[in-house]
């Protein structure tokens, strides 16, 4: 009896020293792991959430660069910012931008996408990569071309125009034109990027589908509407939102070839903001408008996200 007790014991004690050991294993595996993403963790946590939690202390205070004192002010710099109409000009020339930029960089990317969706010729892939090469150039050497483009006294687009019989204009000192000349860049940039992931989109489509519409007398039109534009939601969805971010952010161009002018006409909250913290040093309203467009982005996102949920359609 007291043997087969023994013997007993000695069995549990070797099972919980097993099950200690694989708990010991599975612990210092996980920790490995945890080791690989460290570096990934102090990199964010010093370029990205530090930053972000200064910059809400920031915004807080009315610290403006020249002195070491930051006081703390409360919401002030929120209320005199949403109070400000220059807050409401620079938020109205913003949306313009990104509505602009957006609405048309989708649909001439999703217009060469339906010319361009040919596999097997080498012409098509000339040129599907001729339109895309512009999303590789830097913002600030298109913006210095664009700029010497869009010259009144000497510029390309004033030479093109003159061929017409009509006179110089100048493009970006002139307050209805300044906007619309910094969306082409824009778009000149950006288009090739969404025709590429369009035809990755329309290639992911089933050729059954329109095989199947063909056979039951569909026209292109129909195939189009019908088939084509609902399975690239999911894709358009994703290229609305991460153009809508981007251009929502815009900075180089307005800093390259507008300074914000004519009259404030091209003068976006980013660049208002670098005026505001680095011309004017009112570091801690920066940091606040910071915030804000923060939170704006975030909002429209997260609506967009819930308007999209019943008109993406993903395939199976």
């Amino acid at each position: 009896m007291e043997t087969s007790k023994q013997m007993t014991k000695a069995a549990s004690k070797r099972a919980t020293a097993s099950v200690s050991k694989r708990m010991s294993h599975t612990v210092i595996e996980k920790w490995k792991d945890f080791s690989f993403a460290v570096p990934a963790l102090l990199f964010m946590g010093v370029f990205l959430y530090y930053p972000l939690g200064y910059s809400i202390y920031l915004s807080f205070t009315n610290w403006n660069m020249t002195r070491p004192v930051k006081k703390f002010v409360g919401a002030d710099n929120y209320t005199r910012l949403l109070s400000s109409p220059d807050f409401y000009h620079s938020l109205k020339v913003t949306f313009l931008y990104t509505f602009m930029d957006v609405v048309l960089t989708l649909a001439i990317g999703l217009l060469f996408a339906l010319l361009l969706n040919v596999s097997s010729s080498r012409l098509f892939g000339f040129m599907r990569g001729v339109i895309f090469m512009p999303y590789y150039v830097s913002m600030v050497v298109a913006a210095m071309v664009f700029t010497w483009i869009y010259n009144g006294q000497y510029g390309l687009l004033n030479n093109v125009v003159s061929w017409f019989g009509m006179d110089p204009v100048e493009w970006l000192n002139n307050p209805s034109t300044a906007l619309p000349a910094l969306v082409a860049v824009s778009v000149w940039k950006g288009v090739g990027f969404a025709m590429i992931l369009f035809i990755a989109g329309m290639r992911g489509i089933p050729a059954e589908y329109y095989e199947a519409a063909s056979i039951d007398g569909a026209s292109k039109f129909r195939q189009f509407r019908n088939i084509t534009l609902p399975l690239l939601s999911p894709m358009t969805l994703f290229l609305v939102i991460t153009s809508f971010i981007s251009s929502m952010q815009v900075f180089q161009s307005i800093d390259v070839m507008t300074a914000g002018g004519p009259l404030k006409a091209t003068n976006a909250i980013v660049y208002w903001i670098y005026t505001m913290a680095f011309s004017e040093f009112k570091t801690g309203r920066a940091s606040a408008l910071v915030m804000i467009l923060f939170v704006i982005i975030l909002l429209l996102t997260l609506v967009q996200f819930l308007v999209s949920r019943k008109k993406v359609h993903y395939e199976g």
